[in-house]
């Protein structure tokens, strides 16, 4: 008998709620939607990978010092313009993340999550961590 590591559509409920603050009612919409589809269970699995995923991250401060080595987890984008979230804060209201913006110019700093969603900003669902240091050297 194969093992599979699938996800109940109970635990993709429970995450879906939680990834309420990190994702536009438009995203979560089509997540919800992809999951009453044909075939639901990569839904299922995707949403539960990164309600765990955001759960594990650093919280504020805890990559202070790390520099170009600060690992990003989260990467939202909208218009050309790209934010990578290094550290998240930990309030249940998820105001703010600390990351490198990519507006034109580079730069480091708080990045208001709650104004990237309101205003379009997607969480890329298919980012793989990496360090601040790959991101530079990815974006030439």
């Amino acid at each position: 008998m194969t093992m599979t590591n699938h996800k109940t559509i109970e635990e993709a409920q429970d995450a879906l709620r939680f990834l309420q603050g990190f994702m536009s009612h438009a995203q979560l919409a089509t997540i919800a939607a992809g999951m009453r589809a044909e075939e639901p269970q990569h839904f299922f699995d995707k949403v539960v990978e990164m309600e765990r995923h955001i759960r594990a991250m650093p919280k504020t401060y805890e990559q202070d010092g790390a520099g170009d080595e600060a690992i990003a987890h989260l990467h939202y984008f909208l218009n050309g313009f790209d934010w990578y979230i290094t550290e998240r804060d930990m309030e249940r209201e998820q105001l703010q993340a600390f990351g490198l913006a990519c507006m034109g110019e580079e730069e480091m700093g708080y990045i208001n999550t709650v104004e990237l969603i309101r205003n379009g900003a997607e969480l890329d669902l298919y980012f793989e961590p990496r360090s601040l240091r790959k991101i530079f050297a990815e974006r030439g």
